[in-house]
């Protein structure tokens, strides 16, 4: 991110105000902010209420991958992310005809591929999970997938990798052995780390509480998420592999963003990936458009994304049931920024604001905020 004398002062002058249009992609470029979303955000959205999907009501709505790269670029959005799923057939092989297909798409509407995340829980033999499924068999296969989906990422120039293990965890008290499942959580993960070391692209383990495992998913907690890391790293003998955190998944345990990416700081294991979206604090995953919730939250998160250096994409992971997908992705941009602007705008004060943190007096730190927060 930019942040230099020179840049900073254009947030008083040519981005002062609330941020919208061209504004937005001129602040997002002048400050060297990365932000993408991911495929399924500009595609079809179904549940089990509306198992059919959406859309599937409108004879005019594609949802092949390149009609969801196109509306990404109309957004405005200059980076996507992809499921390794969109690049093979249903035998698991890569599939050429796609690869090329998909690259043909990015570079015709100038998008950026930036981060390939897994999956492994739509096939229902991961049933009893994937990467830790009792089945050493199964365990395998699911490696071997993450290790392709790697070199996918690789091929069509992706950053990084990411392993969201949704069918991994558990769903009563006494179904698995927690110390065996964990182990082999962190054997996985060495190997996948290890094959993106050697192709040069970042690896991360995104963390969830839950579902769609109902009790716990095996990595619930960042803090979780970032011991699999050390000893993942610890493994290798080198910092490879970090942490992939979802907004949204931290307001569903109840963590403060913020604290989570001082606390990795700390303990350094890097942020591989960043994922934006809205939902309620100590909710479900609701995967809003971002900045709809609590502001103050996503403020400090941002401030703390540019106090410890993150240089990554921020790449948007919602899921707007009933709203149009460009609309929805350009909205979610237009908020971030907006509340990217005040973190900055806060940052500018980071002498200030360290000074009144240091009188451990909440009001102090607030009269340094307050006026930013409501009309910076």
């Amino acid at each position: 991110m930019n942040v230099d004398k020179e840049t900073m002062t254009l947030l008083d002058s040519k981005y002062d105000g609330y941020l919208e249009g061209r504004l937005v992609d001129g602040f997002i470029h002048d400050f060297g902010i990365r932000f993408a979303a991911g495929h399924w955000c500009a595609g079809e959205f179904f549940d089990r209420f509306c198992p059919v999907g959406y859309n599937s009501n409108d004879p005019n709505f594609k949802d092949t991958i390149p009609d969801q790269i196109e509306r990404v670029a109309k957004a405005g959005i200059k980076g996507i992310e992809f499921h390794e799923r969109s690049f093979i057939d249903s035998h698991y092989a890569v599939d050429q005809q796609a690869v090329n297909a998909i690259s043909s798409a990015l570079i015709q509407h100038g998008v950026i591929p930036t981060n390939m995340n897994m999956n492994t829980w739509t096939d229902p033999k991961w049933k009893f999970g994937g990467i830790t499924h009792p089945d050493s068999g199964v365990r395998k296969e699911c490696v071997d997938l993450c290790l392709q989906g790697i070199e996918i990422a690789k091929t069509i120039g992706c950053v990084s990798g990411n392993l969201w293990p949704g069918s991994d965890g558990w769903d009563y008290h006494f179904e698995t052995d927690y110390g065996k499942r964990f182990s082999w959580y962190i054997e996985g993960c060495t190997a996948i780390a290890e094959r993106a070391d050697k192709l040069g692209l970042k690896f991360g383990t995104e963390p969830k509480q839950k579902e769609p495992r109902e009790g716990n998913m095996i990595v619930n907690t960042v803090a979780k998420a970032a011991l699999v890391a050390q000893e993942v790293n610890k493994n290798l003998g080198k910092t490879v592999m970090g942490v992939v955190i979802d907004y949204g998944h931290e307001q569903m345990v109840g963590n403060t963003p913020a604290d989570s990416l001082y606390m990795l700081k700390r303990v350094g294991v890097p942020i591989a990936n960043f994922h934006i979206n809205g939902a309620k604090y100590n909710s479900n995953d609701e995967d809003r458009i971002a900045g709809t919730d609590d502001v103050w939250r996503l403020i400090e998160f941002c401030y703390a994304a540019i106090d410890t250096g993150y240089d990554g994409w921020f790449g948007e992971d919602q899921f707007t049931y009933r709203t149009e997908q460009t609309r929805s992705m350009r909205q979610s941009m237009e908020f971030f920024a907006n509340c990217m602007k005040k973190a900055l705008k806060i940052y500018a004060r980071k002498s200030d604001l360290d000074a009144a943190m240091t009188t451990g007096d909440a009001c102090n730190t607030i009269d340094v905020v307050k006026k930013i927060i409501y009309n910076g």
